[in-house]
């Protein structure tokens, strides 16, 4: 695959303008292989030359935007837009490894792992140990002064990693909201330069977009409250049915939890007259399918934001994480919207880790000390197991949800502040391991994924339980649509030119997106290279490489400058990124 170098910008025309147009030059060389994402950007204006300008013959063509390959030019430019057809060349395994005492072990190599797909044992072909300072973003100075005053220009905090607080205001009761935005608020400065946070809830009445501004954040946290779908709902009704007691009942037919309605309604309704149970079941029912739909309707909102929330942490260019905060809730018959959760998160990366907010927690047997349950004493023992119970099981989406994406489920602590301290801050040492899979079929199919240590360690391995393999579409625009946003990798490759007559042929298409400093695109384009090359200048060039010119009309500022090649003829893929510093 051909390498990209650092993005060189040309001098702005006129970098005292509200715009500043300047140019970025990539010089694509051979042998390259880096993780490719890429957003889908409009098309910009555009122009190509050879890297090489000596005089030499071959490739040194003028690239003409829009113009239709002809009989003689050898390498021709043209912007399109996007048709990507994305193969899972390579899989990545981000890795963390803790002992018994949550210290992270930064000392292990490549034979100590091992990684099992489907149960198969795969051979790990590449093997890198990170930490935070591993990924340098090279920074270019784009201004009309002094070459010498721009390099001292300081180096722009410009984001690597998306880190989402989803916080569940539909679920929290107050004095767990407080003591969770509380430990936000303290644990800020965990928040490194390049790490950008956004802050959502499950109500959406809350939302502050990514931003590495502390004090923005800081503000916000202040307003997470308790936001039920309905405040009133199951206050003191005749029956009281939970919403767990009422899954017992509509989704389960729980024939004892029935009877526990019916009679704690005869108690209520009819003065405990046993001759009205016909009446008081036909009560309990009514009472249990309200209760089901309330809670039901909660949980919904909460996937629904959750899925928002999810979808715009899969757009950011860079790590992501989400943090979801809550005290859990039933799963009810809402199984397959959990299911959509992790899937959607495990095609894009994302690593969810789950805090419970309530803490170190005692079971709460008599409910709600400042508003304890009417409970008589025919009926006082069920209820009891019954609360018991929810609070044991509503913890189950968070485990599910940490589980289900390679995340960490911070349960029963004290020291919320500690564990969220701990979710937000990139690890000190992270293992990435890749393989091939062998004879991958292309069904779009789960494939789960183990990661084991070679040795008799007690360790514990965090790592993702699973991708998705490509599958195929009739349309590749649909395809390209889903799939380019996802994580591809490309196998350490040549390019495969097609050899037609004397000349070689193949296509590159290069899409640059241009983030700023949190995260949102502001501009970008995309091309096609079109080359037919003799065997002479193919053998030159795989030498000195080809240069590729972009044209952008951007606001005095800090970028990350991204930009994806992807190959036709192979179907690779390739990115790099780099930072641009327009001074105002």
């Amino acid at each position: 695959m051909y390498k990209l170098r650092q993005p060189h910008p040309c001098i702005p025309l006129a970098a005292s303008a509200a715009l500043v147009r300047f140019w970025l030059v990539y010089a694509l060389l051979p042998a390259f292989c880096v993780p490719a994402r890429a957003q889908e950007p409009p098309p910009a204006e555009t122009s190509a030359k050879p890297a090489d300008e000596s005089g030499r013959q071959g490739a040194q063509v003028e690239a003409r935007p829009g113009y239709q390959a002809g009989s003689g030019q050898e390498v021709v430019t043209r912007d399109s837009p996007a048709t990507f057809k994305v193969r899972v060349n390579l899989v990545l395994v981000r890795v963390v490894v803790r002992d018994e005492h949550g210290k992270i072990i930064d000392n292990l190599k490549k034979e100590d792992f091992q990684i099992f797909d489907n149960r198969k044992p795969q051979t790990i072909s590449t093997f890198s140990v990170e930490t935070p300072l591993s990924h340098p973003v090279p920074v270019v100075s784009v201004s009309d002064r002094d070459s010498a005053d721009s390099e001292t220009q300081p180096a722009p905090n410009l984001p690597q990693r998306f880190i989402s607080l989803f916080f569940d205001d539909l679920h929290l009761a107050m004095e767990d909201a407080v003591s969770v935005r509380s430990a936000g608020v303290r644990i800020l400065d965990a928040v490194g330069p390049a790490d950008r946070v956004g802050i959502y809830t499950s109500s959406g009445q809350v939302t502050q977009e990514f931003t590495g501004d502390r004090q923005l954040l800081a503000r916000t946290l202040t307003s997470i409250t308790p936001r039920p779908v309905n405040p009133t709902e199951g206050f003191h009704e005749c029956p009281e049915i939970t919403y767990y007691q009422a899954d017992l009942i509509q989704n389960r037919n729980d024939q004892q939890a029935l009877s526990v309605a019916v009679e704690e309604a005869v108690q209520c309704a009819f003065a405990g007259d046993e001759t009205k149970a016909v009446m008081a079941a036909s009560l309990a029912r009514t009472a249990a399918a309200r209760s089901l739909a309330a809670g039901d309707t909660a949980s919904d909102y909460a996937y629904q934001h959750l899925y928002d929330s999810l979808r715009r942490l899969a757009s950011m260019p860079g790590q992501r994480k989400m943090v979801f905060i809550s005290p859990g809730f039933i799963l009810s018959s809402l199984i397959a919207e959990r299911s959509e959760v992790i899937d959607r998160s495990t095609r894009a990366g994302i690593v969810i880790d789950t805090l419970d907010a309530r803490g170190l927690y005692a079971p709460d047997i008599g409910g709600d000390i400042a508003d304890p349950p009417g409970d008589s004493y025919r009926t006082a023992g069920y209820k009891s197991s019954y609360r018991v119970s929810a609070q044991s099981v509503q913890s189950e989406i968070l485990a599910d949800f940490a589980a289900g994406t390679g995340g960490t489920f911070y349960r029963n602590r004290n020291d919320l502040d500690v564990a969220l301290r701990e979710s937000i801050a990139a690890p000190s040492t992270s293992y990435v391991l890749g393989f091939t899979p062998q004879n991958l079929k292309l069904n779009g199919s789960f494939h789960t994924l183990k990661v084991t240590l070679t040795g008799k360690q007690r360790f514990l391995v965090q790592a993702r339980r699973g991708y998705y393999s490509p599958h195929t579409r009739k349309s590749p625009e649909e395809t390209a649509k889903e799939e380019i946003q996802e994580a591809v990798f490309s196998q350490e490759e040549g390019l495969r030119f097609r050899k037609v007559e004397d000349r070689n042929h193949d296509d590159l298409t290069l899409a640059t997106a241009i983030f700023d400093e949190n995260g949102n695109l502001v501009a970008g384009g995309q091309k096609i290279l079109e080359m037919k090359l003799r065997d002479a200048t193919l053998e030159r060039m795989a030498r000195s490489g080809i240069s590729v010119k972009s044209s952008f009309d951007v606001k005095p500022g800090n970028y990350l400058v991204r930009l994806v090649v992807r190959d036709k003829e192979g179907e690779l893929m390739a990115a790099r990124n780099g930072a641009v510093v327009i001074p105002y």
